[in-house]
């Protein structure tokens, strides 16, 4: 990219674009953040920032403000949705710090979004638009052409060095920058609702991060908003996909898991689950690019270039992730941004479609039902807490360098 006046485009104000704005204005680049929605309310509930994610931030000088809000979990607690009995677990916490150098933090997505927009709001080479949708681009030679929408239907247009496509799992850019496959309804849901703290029971009331899993389903839960609330998530199989985002949920559905959780030992999971009260659902998807999500003067970040299932909790860290390497990519190939975004493709393509590959098989593994559920327990409970450690040290052991 060319030392040119011209500011960067980012579409789509989420945890990416904001990350990447923010990584951009403070090597001195101007930049002008597109959002189309008009109101900056993040959806979901919490998020898991696992140190690949959390050192970016904590390199931003975000580390204060999100420490106040996150909460750090002292461990990974795996149980069986059969019968509650614990069947293993990593040690968190200190643990991870020392082995990572950069915390395992849980917090609502709200209150890191509100974090970044704090920052990207007060740098002042960076302009936020919102209500404004990307229509159309044009890459040419030497720079893009963006055409953006208001809501009021005027149409502006803006010369760029790059857009960058950050607008989520349902991108409008994808089809216009890169050329992989619109994300596929991949026969989960996600449930998801944040829990007060006094309606916790007491034997979940802990600083931990609980995985309990069982045939179709699994449920997680963790505390956040500084330890003032739990977000708990369902993932249930799923036939159809749901028309919407954020929906209202079915409670027959939701009341025939409860009542499934008929064991003693899941007596305080039940009362949590029915402790929620305003549950909402998500369908889930993923796509990975088959080739390229790049142009000569755009490209995409985030679900917008690669949607996956959360299986492994590595959503926002992938965006967050793409972010450090755009920029770096385009530090190292100053004035030729064609180069810059080669490098950034090529060098995040094997990390995403490992993570991607990892979630799809973890979605698998997860649901066990009969003999190999049986099996998959029994493995658990015979592995150490460092043998679970370093199962994960290639994904949370990653530096942008």
């Amino acid at each position: 990219m060319s030392n040119s006046s011209e500011p960067v485009v980012v579409a789509g104000a989420g945890i990416g674009g904001l990350t990447a704005a923010l990584m951009l204005a403070r090597r001195g680049i101007k930049v002008v953040v597109l959002e189309k929605r008009t109101a900056l309310v993040e959806a979901g509930a919490g998020i898991q920032l696992s140190p690949n994610a959390s050192r970016i931030l904590i390199d931003l000088g975000l580390g204060a403000p999100l420490g106040r809000r996150a909460v750090e979990p002292e461990e990974l607690v795996v149980r069986s949705l059969k019968n509650g009995r614990t069947l293993g677990g990593m040690p968190l916490g200190k643990a991870i710090r020392e082995r990572h150098g950069a915390p395992y933090w849980v917090i609502m997505r709200a209150d890191l979004h509100g974090v970044l927009l704090d920052a990207v709001r007060s740098a002042p080479n960076v302009q936020l638009l919102i209500g404004r949708s990307v229509t159309d681009i044009t890459d040419a030679e030497d720079h893009a052409e963006v055409t953006f929408e208001s809501v009021d239907g005027t149409r502006q247009s803006l010369r760029t060095p790059l857009l960058v496509g950050a607008d989520g799992v349902r991108s409008t850019l994808r089809p216009l920058i890169g050329d992989g496959d619109t994300p596929r309804f991949r026969n989960f849901e996600a449930w998801r609702c944040v829990v007060p703290a006094h309606a916790v029971p007491a034997a979940l009331a802990v600083r931990q991060s609980m995985l309990w899993l069982g045939p179709g389903a699994h449920i997680v839960h963790y505390p956040v908003a500084g330890g003032d609330a739990w977000n708990v998530v369902v993932i249930v199989r799923a036939k159809n996909a749901a028309d919407g985002w954020g929906l209202p949920m079915e409670r027959d559905r939701f009341d025939a898991l409860v009542n499934s959780l008929s064991a003693p030992g899941l007596a305080d999971l039940r009362a949590l689950l029915l402790a929620g009260e305003n549950w909402r659902l998500w369908s889930l998807h993923d796509a990975l690019p088959t080739v390229r999500w790049s142009q000569r003067h755009a490209t995409l970040l985030g679900d917008a270039a690669h949607a996956v299932l959360p299986f492994l909790a590595q959503g926002g860290a992938l965006a967050i992730e793409d972010a450090a390497v755009l920029v770096k990519s385009l530090a190292a190939h100053p004035g030729n941004t064609p180069a810059a975004l080669a490098a950034y493709e090529e060098e995040r393509y094997p990390r995403v479609r490992r993570v991607f590959e990892e979630a799809r098989a973890n979605s698998r593994a997860f649901h066990f039902s009969g003999v190999i559920g049986l099996v998959r327990d029994i493995l658990l409970t015979r592995w150490s807490g460092e043998r679970f450690s370093a199962r994960y040290d290639w994904l949370y052991g990653w530096r942008p360098d």
